[in-house]
């Protein structure tokens, strides 16, 4: 069959495809409750929107079956590092959870995400053009981690369950449980999500020139995690109150033993890490339905001590640590009007404060105060088959502090952030779209803080830049897609004054250290196409006389990536990246799926350049359900052929390093919808198709 006629009949297996998802949303609305109507919509894998894209984690066991930081690596096109931040399709992602932002970075990010399971996460959403409505902050892109259920009139609990084993010289575990109750009455409703995780790791890191090793070590790791979130709302007519807590607490202790030109060492460090979140929302509804009014207050505390020492001698090497504190007031305000075929527009205001201090032996070494006021308005609008967003930010930042021996060099920017999207619907399901916006990205806490939060030896050091200033973001995408599953796309994004991460020279080895360079410039090229595998096993003309979901065939999910990016004093090389999924439904319901990712070498990472495959890796998973569904059991094999290892090249020296975790794992998890008397008592499906604004969320977005 000639490459042509392939992509018709990809075309139009996804019309097919697209019948039937209708067809299966009409038959799915049910009368759950007398005098209520619930509807409920099969959750799709993946959804594509004009300005973002939609993971659902609940139902795809290859993603919910071990942690979060695991299930975010398989995702096509999201690029996690140790030395470069996460990164989707090119873009540095802003980390919310909730809709709310995390304010933790770098290593401590990665923490997180590998301590919270991802069986307690409903879905991701990566939205890569942020409207005016979001801050202009958010920089290139945004990933929002959404944990929230919904609570009907009745009380519903579900327990999950994980384990794992890995041996690297030792056997090395991780386990996790936690549980999710939620109940609503006429009155209020009340939600709350509790879980502990412990895990221990391996890491093997190693730094050298040419015939010379600088420090080369191996960490033992154990971290004990445990969080609870929880939710309560009032509703007062056409009114509703939210109020949210969160809090987590990590401790993660590391036992290292490193050697290298001139010294040879052990060393123990521990981190504890205490997080707090509070956010009050008040929701003002009107008679008039299209009017919406929405106000929120938002706390967050980020506490970190960190210290190093000799295991021998009992000595302290480093005794570190920070606190941050980050409030938020917003208000948002939305009214449908008629402009062309139907219009609506949104104002709102914004204001907060980050207050950061860290110390090095009770030495307060940095206090870094920011502030920032905002206002936005947007329009979105439609005429015949087009949709138009515009809008634009007013923003204002001061940023000021000071080091135990220096003032910091004063910041001080008033801007206007604009933005614009016109999308061309072709058919239902199939759109074209070109957006354009103007961001800014402050920089973040774990690049400013002077003290090293990471291990450091004789001749590796980590260092901050308190005097980092902000980058200037102009993004540009251009997307078809056509139902969820196929899409293509392109962008770029020019960013000024860019703070990057850098390995160079120092007097005694090498130090990895944060810097803002003139000028970036990140092009992305990807597509992602989906092969039903009965094509090839019936042929086109059966293929197309199916009427089926393709969250529920046999299939191949192929993306392909290429990236380049361009630096004024770097010979640039474009790298491609290739995530490969397949979905095959085995005999007595079972589900089958591997997933298989990888990239081409020789590239350059920013500063970086890929001497081996970044994040080459093999996973399978087998998947089934139980007692009327209400449980789901996974068996999973994380990194079957052990392939996953960092191994770059610092541009502008001679310098290698690679980083070995513990990738290849054997573990199962499993989530039980615990039975209830109440014969209403069945699963609501989330409508995926809504807005952020969805109210039913105990949880906001």
């Amino acid at each position: 069959m000639k490459l042509a006629t392939i992509y018709l009949a990809l075309f139009l297996f996804f019309s097919v495809t697209s019948k039937g998802q209708e067809t299966t949303s009409k038959d799915s609305i049910k009368t759950t409750e007398l005098k209520e109507v619930v509807v409920g919509v099969k959750k799709k894998a993946i959804e594509q929107k004009a300005d973002r894209t939609i993971f659902d984690f609940t139902e795809q066991s290859h993603l919910n079956s071990g942690s979060l930081l695991e299930g975010l690596k398989k995702l096509p096109g999201l690029i996690i590092s140790d030395v470069a931040g996460m990164l989707y399709q090119g873009k540095q992602l802003e980390v919310y959870m909730d809709g709310r932002p995390l304010n933790i970075y770098s290593n401590e990010l990665n923490s997180y995400l590998e301590s919270l399971p991802a069986n307690a996460v409903e879905k991701i959403e990566i939205i890569t053009q942020p409207g005016a409505e979001y801050p202009a902050t958010s920089g290139g892109a945004i990933i929002n981690i959404i944990s929230s259920k919904n609570a009907k009139k009745y009380l519903s609990a579900t327990y999950s369950n994980g384990y794992s084993y890995t041996k690297y010289d030792k056997s090395r575990h991780r386990f996790n449980n936690s549980v999710l109750v939620n109940a609503k009455n006429n009155i209020f409703a009340w939600q709350i999500q509790a879980g502990q995780n412990y895990n221990e790791g391996y890491l093997r890191s190693n730094f050298y020139r040419p015939n010379l090793v600088l420090s080369q070590s191996v960490s033992d790791r154990m971290n004990r995690f445990y969080f609870i979130k929880s939710g309560i709302t009032f509703d007062f007519k056409q009114d509703r109150l939210l109020l949210n807590y969160d809090f987590s607490t990590n401790s993660n202790t590391a036992y290292v033993d490193a050697n290298g030109l001139g010294f040879n060492s052990s060393d123990k460090s521990n981190t504890q890490t205490n997080r707090n979140n509070v956010m009050l929302t008040y929701q003002k509804r009107f008679s008039d339905i299209r009017k919406k009014l929405d106000f929120r207050v938002n706390y967050n505390n980020n506490i970190n001590d960190f210290d190093l020492t000799t295991r021998s001698s009992g000595a302290t090497g480093l005794k570190n640590d920070y606190n941050q504190n980050f409030y938020q007031f917003k208000t948002d305000y939305s009214q449908d009007f008629k402009f062309l075929d139907d219009a609506k527009f949104s104002v709102g205001l914004l204001a907060d404060k980050l207050d950061f201090e860290t110390n090095s032996f009770s030495v307060r070494n940095l206090e870094y105060w920011r502030t920032t006021f905002s206002g936005y308005t947007e329009v979105n609008t439609s005429y015949k088959k087009f949709d138009f967003i515009v809008g634009g930010r007013l923003e204002s930042y001061k940023i000021d502090g000071k080091t135990d021996t220096v003032d910091l060099i004063p910041f001080d920017l008033t801007r206007f952030f604009p933005n614009a999207s016109v999308q061309y619907n072709i058919m239902p399901q199939v759109f074209f779209n070109v957006n354009y916006n103007k961001k800014i990205s402050l920089p973040n806490t774990s690049a400013l803080n002077p003290n090293n939060t990471n291990y450091q030896n004789p001749n590796v050091s980590y260092e901050g830049n308190p005097n980092l200033e902000p980058t200037i973001f102009d993004n540009y995408e251009v997307k078809v897609s056509a139902f969820d599953y196929f899409f293509i796309g392109y962008s770029k994004s020019d960013a000024n004054y860019k703070v990057v991460s850098r390995v160079v020279d120092s007097p005694n080895g090498v130090s990895s250290i944060s810097l803002n360079i003139p000028k970036l410039t990140v092009h992305n090229f990807n597509v992602g196409i989906p092969v039903p595998y009965m094509l090839f096993t019936k042929g086109l003309k059966e293929t197309l006389s199916f009427d089926f979901n393709p969250d529920e065939i046999n299939f191949l999910y192929i993306y392909v990536s290429n990236q380049k990016h361009i630096l004024d004093d770097v010979d640039y090389k474009g790298f491609w990246g290739f995530n490969l999924m397949s979905q095959v439904q085995l005999p007595s319901n079972i589900k089958f799926t591997a997933t298989y990712n990888t990239s081409t070498t020789g590239g350059n990472y920013q500063y970086y350049e890929m001497r081996e495959p970044f994040g080459q890796q093999f996973d399978v998973t087998f998947a089934k359900k139980f007692f009327s569904d209400n449980l789901s059991v996974s068996l999973y094999v994380n990194d079957l052929f052990n392939t996953n290892k960092q191994a770059l090249g610092a541009i502008g020296t001679d310098v290698q390093f690679e980083t070995k975790n513990d990738t290849r794992r054997i573990g199962f998890s499993l989530n039980y919808k615990i039975p209830t008397k109440n014969k209403l008592a069945k699963e609501e499906g989330n409508l995926l198709n809504k807005e952020k604004s969805d109210e039913d969320s105990m949880i906001k977005k």
